[in-house]
């Protein structure tokens, strides 16, 4: 036993090293490219910033580019993870809330450079498309997962055959139905607009309780809030406990 316990705690030291060489690298190259430009900045510079070698960047990204559009391309995986393992009376609104509010977590953490890589993307539209085709990607990932938590037997939660002929075609997931569909595009937007509440009100939240504001305006139907009054906080919460 003492064997397997000391084997599991040498796989998540491994791995939590990984992550931090992952989050150096990507870190050091939004840095970069925000003075410099996306494109001035080479694999080198990025590696030599991060205390790492050219050879140690590739274990970790396929090319220069990928380094600032995958900053954690773990996310959707974990995300996806903790919807199916949500517990069963959840609705799957409330699962998906939950699992993303977690990784929201992280994103308050690293804000200045999440914030930093949008200015990026802003000066490289090469960078920009190619975050958007990723983030569509994860969205039909993401419906997938609910329409598999919804009708684990269902058409949409077995996993269809691409009859395209190529991933991301418009036919591939036909199989799935509105309401997965829906609810993942709608959860990315949440996540979006719960952000910029954020950068631009500095209200007294974390990220994770503005999104999580967020869905309970959805939750709720989007009726038209209360108009706000002295003793309701800037976000919208009363003051009641």
């Amino acid at each position: 036993m003492q064997c397997v316990t000391n084997k599991g705690a040498g796989a998540g030291l491994r791995e939590r090293k990984k992550q931090a060489t992952r989050a150096a690298l990507s870190e050091a190259a939004v840095r970069l490219a925000a003075e410099h430009g996306a494109e001035n900045v080479t694999v080198e510079a990025i590696s030599n910033a991060a205390g790492v070698s050219p050879r140690t960047f590739f274990n970790y990204f396929d090319s220069h580019d990928d380094v600032f559009v995958m900053m954690d391309p773990d996310v959707g995986e974990r995300v996806r993870r903790a919807i199916q393992d949500a517990p069963a009376e959840l609705s799957p609104l409330d699962a998906v809330r939950e699992a993303m509010a977690a990784e929201l977590a992280e994103v308050e953490r690293r804000h200045e450079v999440w914030s930093l890589r949008a200015k990026v993307f802003q000066k490289s539209p090469h960078l920009l498309a190619r975050g958007l085709g990723l983030h569509m990607a994860e969205e039909r990932d993401l419906a997938r997962t609910i329409a598999r938590r919804i009708d684990p037997d269902g058409p949409g939660g077995q996993g269809g055959p691409d009859v395209h002929g190529g991933p991301g075609g418009p036919c591939e997931d036909a199989d799935i139905e509105l309401y997965p569909r829906l609810l993942a595009a709608v959860a990315g937007t949440a996540a979006r607009v719960a952000i910029e509440h954020w950068y631009a009100h500095s209200p007294p939240l974390t990220f994770p309780e503005i999104f999580r504001d967020v869905f309970t305006h959805l939750s709720a139907g989007l009726p038209q809030p209360p108009a706000q009054t002295d003793d309701r906080p800037s976000d919208g919460r009363t003051t009641e406990s």
